[in-house]
């Protein structure tokens, strides 16, 4: 499917303007668009497929698709999601246009360099230099991949299939463990959810205790997740306490930081530990605000990554023995057939550089204190949480059904 390179032309030109005067009056828009509702949707964009094209007319409906999302602007405080910046949205428009299949080298030379490049990067910044990985479509996809490896090192199954095996994590994890138990035919029974402290931290002696009922029951324990950063109050495992009870019973160790592991370019003291885990996910679509779709896994070795998902077929064959050239994705991942998703983080990180992150991360951290710091100053609001990172929990405190009344505010806010 082609169109003519003047058509091209004025087409990107035009979508340019556009998203450029968006950007400018970002800032501005309200944090959810206003009158919208399912009913209008289904209308504006819903329909029987054309079968007959329209040609650029097909644009017209751009300015009605941004009116009707939410923006990703400095006025949203809902929850977790990265603002996406505007040169990796660049970098996001160049790699559609070179269109690789980043997933091995000879498919891909300058795509499969970026992204190790960018792997080494990130590994280095969150302190955990040496480490090998890949970007993923997310965070979620990075722990299912980081948990297969550790099933079967563990516990292995691609050959003859699955024949048990537990995790552990906290009652604050993220619900993509659960999910990837049951993607791995381990199942949601297999996960054994460990009691938090008040500070909403995975309790050590808890795990201990759960790990040794689970081996006199004759079960088989795998991995225990620890969070860098849960969802709903940002807290941080003890991740040192976390790695030795790992160490002790022989079980994996990997660490959910697809919210906050990124902040130790900002308060590495806060992640002591993070560079004892088998597997890490990040996310730089949230900290380092790229477009949706930037997920990251980095692992200690490499070997384990092949040993989960290097089964391939003829077609596939690497055909050089050069350690560069015969390099292959599909190898240490789940994926075939891959974007670019290196480019727009590679140039994000030398547009702004490295320090640029760190600082915007810091003031990130400094306004949340900001705004807890205010809860604490007004005595008609409660705050429900230490603040380790930017997740701020509060709620108004009334007469009556407080719950209820908290749900009201919530969509008059909206």
């Amino acid at each position: 499917m082609t169109i003519p390179p003047e058509t091209f032309r004025a087409l990107a030109h035009d979508l340019t303007n556009f998203a450029a005067d968006y950007l400018e009056k970002l800032p501005h828009l309200p944090s959810y668009p206003s009158d919208i509702s399912g009913q209008e949707t289904e209308h504006l964009f819903g329909g029987e497929v054309p079968l007959d094209g329209i040609g650029a007319a097909a644009f017209d409906s751009l300015p009605k698709v941004f009116e009707n999302s939410r923006p990703a602007s400095p006025r949203f405080f809902g929850y977790v999601f990265g603002s996406g910046e505007p040169v990796g949205v660049l970098g996001e428009f160049a790699a559609n246009v070179l269109h690789q299949n980043a997933t091995a080298w000879r498919s891909a030379p300058a795509a499969i360099t970026f992204e190790r490049t960018v792997i080494q990067w990130l590994a280095s910044a969150v302190g955990c230099a040496g480490y090998s990985g890949s970007l993923t479509l997310g965070g979620s996809s990075a722990n299912l991949m980081g948990l297969c490896m550790a099933r079967e090192a563990k516990a292995p199954a691609n050959q003859s299939g699955v024949r048990g095996g537990v995790i552990y994590c906290s009652t604050e994890a993220h619900m993509s463990i659960s999910k990837a138990a049951a993607l791995l035919g381990l199942g949601h029974e297999a996960v054994r959810f460990i009691a938090v402290d008040e500070a909403f931290r995975m309790q050590t002696e808890d795990l201990r205790r759960a790990i040794i009922q689970d081996l006199q029951k004759g079960e088989l324990p795998i991995a225990v997740v620890a969070s860098a950063g849960t969802t709903a109050t940002g807290s941080i495992d003890p991740l040192n306490m976390i790695a030795d009870i790992c160490h002790e019973f022989g079980l994996w160790l990997h660490v959910d930081g697809a919210y906050g592991a990124l902040a130790s370019l900002a308060i590495p003291d806060a992640f002591s530990g993070l560079e004892r885990a088998d597997s890490l996910s990040l996310d730089p679509h949230k900290w380092l605000y790229q477009p949706t779709g930037c997920g990251c896994l980095l692992y200690r070795d490499s070997a384990a990554a092949q040993r989960a998902f290097s089964h391939s077929g003829e077609y596939a064959r690497v055909l050089s023995d050069d350690p560069i050239e015969e390099f292959a994705f599909f190898k240490e991942s789940m994926e075939l057939s891959r974007p670019f998703r290196a480019l727009k983080l590679w140039l994000s990180i030398r547009y702004y550089g490295l320090r640029a992150f760190a600082e915007s991360i810091r003031e990130d951290l400094r306004l949340a204190k900001v705004l807890a710091d205010s809860i604490d100053a007004e005595t008609r609001l409660e705050r429900l949480a230490p603040v380790a990172l930017s997740a701020v929990c509060f709620r108004y405190v009334g007469n009556g059904d407080v719950a209820a009344l908290n749900r009201y505010i919530l969509s008059r806010v909206v």
